[in-house]
Formats: C-alpha cells, structure tokens, sequence
C-alpha cells in the first residue's frame, strides 16, 4: 500500500512538472507574440508611449495568470474526469490547504495592487501634462461633427473652424464640451479620450511628437450619425500652424 502511494505520489510529481513546463513554454510564447503584435496606430504624442508601456506590462503579467489557469482547468478534466461506471459515484473527499489557499490569495492580490499602482502613476503623469500647456484648444461636438476654436488674435474673439490643427513638438489642452448629447473626444494616435458632457467642461492634454494626419473619432454612441462623426487632426510643423492660424484669423475678422 504504502509502495502505491509512494508511486502515485511521483506520478503526481511528475505531472506537475510536465505542466510547469508547458505552462512556462505557452506562456512565453504569448508573451512574444503579444508584443509583437501592433495593437496601436501609430504614436503621435509623448503620452502615447507611456500608455502603450503600460499595456505591454498588462500582457506580459496576464499571460501567465491566464495560461495557468487554463493548464489546470485541462488538466483536471483530463485527471479527473469521469470513468465508466462512475456515473454514480461522488468524488473523493478533499481536506482543504491551507498554505495552498494563502498563496492562491496573495500572489494575485500583490500582483493586482503593484499593476494598480503602476497604472495611477502613468494615469497620474498624464494628467500633470495639462498644467504645462502652452496652447488651448475648445472641442465642441454635436450631432454628427465637431467644431475647435481657437484663441483670436492678442487674446480676442475665439475663431472657429471644423478643421483641427496642432503644431508639432507643443503640450496642447483641450477643453471638450457638447451641445447635444454625450459624445467621446478620441484621437487614437494621441491614445487618450474623455467624455463631451452637456453643461460640463472636461479636459486633456498631449504633448504632439509626430507630424501627420491622424483620424479623430467620436467613442460615444451618440445617434444615427455616430459612425460618421469623425474628422482629421493635422499635426503640422509650427511654421506651418502659425501661418493657417493667420489665414483663419484672417478670414474671420474679414
């Protein structure tokens, strides 16, 4: 008897290291390709990058949790699973673990409050962005477009124009509000987004880092025409913004 417990138990040990193994394999094969995979456009401001950090930690610490997981699921009901003639049969009693139960709960909490915390502070930094704006720019949506005003000239009436531009290398604040209903001010290239409220300023701020034409997309359902609000944010050399700033200023006050 104790010569089968003895063999049961190496057999056990055995299994366990073969699904280790495997575990550590699958896992690191998942990892490679989920960075290798472009999940993003293309990085057009500085906060870009950190987010894009922060989801490349996200998908090395899930991949593992997940491949773990699915391991022992498989591994169960393939162990465990039900034999001819068994059909009435309940399982075998099972004592709890304490230990094991201690390290199932605190691996995952250490790990859950160290990505929480990792992801304030990226959230953190991006929001300390809008305190050193040197340009602002006022989004309104509506039904089905949007519309940015700028900063007349010394200070003056605001001129209004449905195209976006921004000049490169420049922290820009935008300052979003809605006329009609709740829209979403999202440019993906810039990775970040906010709410167009009814009766409510909400604010962003990105720094541009890339020259281009980048879609801007409305990420709110917000009626029949949602799919259609969308328009192009020019990133374009500071040469280039100062001199259609002029025209629009020019073509407002005439």
């Amino acid at each position: 008897m104790a010569a089968e417990e003895t063999t049961g138990s190496r057999e056990s040990r055995s299994q366990l290291r073969q699904m280790l193994a495997i575990g550590v394999v699958v896992s690191a094969l998942g990892i490679a390709l989920g960075l290798l995979i472009d999940w993003f456009p293309v990085q057009a401001s500085g906060e870009a990058k950190k987010i894009d950090t922060l989801w490349d930690v996200l998908i090395v610490a899930s991949v593992p949790v997940f491949v773990l997981v699915q391991t022992i699921v498989l591994y169960s009901v393939w162990k465990f699973r039900m034999k001819p003639g068994e059909e009435l049969k309940d399982g075998p009693p099972i004592h709890g673990n304490t230990r094991l139960e201690i390290i199932w709960t605190a691996i995952p909490a250490i790990l859950l409050v160290g990505l929480c915390s990792y992801a304030y502070v990226v959230l953190h930094d991006i929001e300390d962005a809008s305190a050193d704006a040197s340009m602002n720019v006022r989004v309104v949506g509506e039904q089905f477009t949007w519309n940015f005003w700028y900063p007349g000239e010394g200070g003056g009436k605001e001129v209004r124009t449905s195209e976006l531009y921004l000049p490169v290398g420049t922290e820009v604040k935008f300052t979003v509000q809605s006329k009609d209903v709740i829209h979403d001010f999202w440019v993906p290239a810039f990775r970040e987004k906010i709410d167009a409220v009814p009766g409510i300023d909400t604010h962003y701020a990105v720094e541009t880092t890339r020259a281009g034409n980048y879609p801007v997309v409305c990420a709110e359902l917000c009626g029949l025409g949602h799919s259609t609000m969308r328009q192009t944010a020019h990133v374009v050399s500071k040469q280039e913004f100062d001199s259609w700033l002029s025209d629009l200023r020019a073509k407002a006050a005439g």
